[in-house]
Formats: C-alpha cells, sequence, structure tokens
C-alpha cells in the first residue's frame, strides 16, 4: 500500500522553519502539515496566515493546513490565499459543517475534515461524499510529542469501512504519536498519510526518519 508522510512543523524549531520546511522537503517528505491553533478550541497557540505564507514559500510540497481553532469560517479564506493546498477544520469547531466545506471547495481548495479522539465517524457519515480528506487524531490536539491512543485503531477501521461502503476516494489521514512502531498499526486499519512530528524532527536525521516511517507502514497489507 502507498503510504505518504507528512512531517508536521508543530515538532519543528520555530526560529528556523523556513530551513526546517526545506530539510524535510529534501528528506522525501510528501508534503508538509501545519497546525493552526487558537488557545480557544485547544490549550495552545501557534501561527497564523502570514507564517503560513511563508512557508509556502519555503517549499513546492502540498501543504496541509490543519485547524484547530474556534469559528473557522472566518480564517478559512486567509489561509487560502497564505498557500494552503489542504484545509482541514474540526466537526467539534463547526456548527454547519456542511457549509464550512463548501466554503473550502469554493476557494479551490481540498477539502480536509478532522476527528477528535472521542468524536464518532458517524458524525461524519453524511458528509464524506464532500471531502478529499478525514484526519483522524490519534491524541487530544494542541500539543505535539503525546502518546498514541490505542482505541484509535478500530476506529479507523470504521472509518475505513464507510469509506469503502459508500465507495469513495477519500484520503484517511492519522495525527498524534505517529512513528515507526504505530504506523503499521494504523495503515493496517485504512490510513495512508501519516502525520509525524516528533518521529521526524525529533530524530538527526530527516531521511531516516522519514523512510523509516514509511517503510514500516507499507509493509503492512490490508
Amino acid at each position: 500500500m502507498l503510504v505518504k508522510v507528512s512531517p508536521s512543523l508543530l515538532s519543528a524549531d520555530f526560529g528556523r522553519l523556513a530551513e526546517e520546511t526545506k530539510a524535510v522537503e529534501a528528506a522525501g517528505a510528501d508534503s508538509v502539515h501545519v497546525d493552526v491553533m487558537d488557545g480557544r478550541f485547544v490549550p495552545n497557540i501557534t501561527i497564523g496566515p502570514l507564517v503560513v505564507k511563508a512557508i509556502r514559500k519555503s517549499t513546492k510540497l502540498p501543504l496541509g493546513v490543519h485547524l484547530m481553532i474556534e469559528e473557522p469560517e472566518k480564517y478559512v479564506p486567509q489561509f487560502a490565499e497564505a498557500g494552503a493546498d489542504t484545509i482541514y477544520v474540526h466537526v467539534e469547531a463547526c456548527v454547519h459543517l456542511h457549509r464550512n466545506l463548501q466554503q473550502i471547495r469554493a476557494l479551490n481548495k481540498r477539502v480536509g475534515v478532522a476527528l477528535n479522539p472521542h468524536t464518532p465517524v458517524e458524525s461524519i457519515r453524511w458528509i464524506l461524499r464532500d471531502v478529499d480528506a478525514v484526519l483522524v487524531m490519534t491524541v487530544n490536539p494542541g500539543f505535539g510529542g503525546q502518546a498514541f491512543i490505542p482505541q484509535s485503531v478500530q476506529k479507523l477501521k470504521e472509518l475505513r469501512d464507510e469509506v469503502d461502503r459508500q465507495h469513495l476516494n477519500v484520503v484517511i489521514g492519522v495525527d498524534g504519536g505517529i512513528d515507526a512502531k504505530t504506523a503499521p498499526m494504523v495503515v493496517g486499519a485504512g490510513a495512508s498519510e501519516l502525520i509525524a512530528g516528533a518521529a521526524v524532527f525529533g530524530r538527526p536525521d530527516y531521511a531516516e526518519a522519514i523512510a523509516s516511517i514509511r517503510k514500516a507502514g507499507e509493509a503492512v497489507r490490508i
């Protein structure tokens, strides 16, 4: 199975974001993941559209921008203009989720939806046809370097089954505690895009880190 690895800049050196982004591109990353936090939806604050715009200038790789923020509809246009390729909004942050997804589509961006660990697959059953990617959080969002939540594996299987049942071409991604040890579990359950932060930026050799995660995931046949 083809597995893509997307390093999360949340674990990068924020004083060297341009260099870190270029480094993971050179190391073989498939895309770059940018976590946006507002201190309300999650207990942390990270970056905004201006930084995303700067990151965009640093790489030709696709940028996945993960909005862990309240009222995402107010900021989606800014992140789209800043250079995001895929924009993820959280089910839990959207009162009118379908409308939020339509907003992203209207801006000609790939549409992503994210699920917190406690949020069931059923919550997105009726909008799966409107998205390009689903991001399953395998830790509670807000901080990097957390331990993988094992119960996420069953949730991934349920999502994979639902995507297949509807005959959809939806990318299933995972974010949180992903490394060479957890990669086989999540890929075996149906994921194909692995967001990895500390497992990449916490290693001295980014290329080796990315390759080891990809190899571990691709060893699984589902």
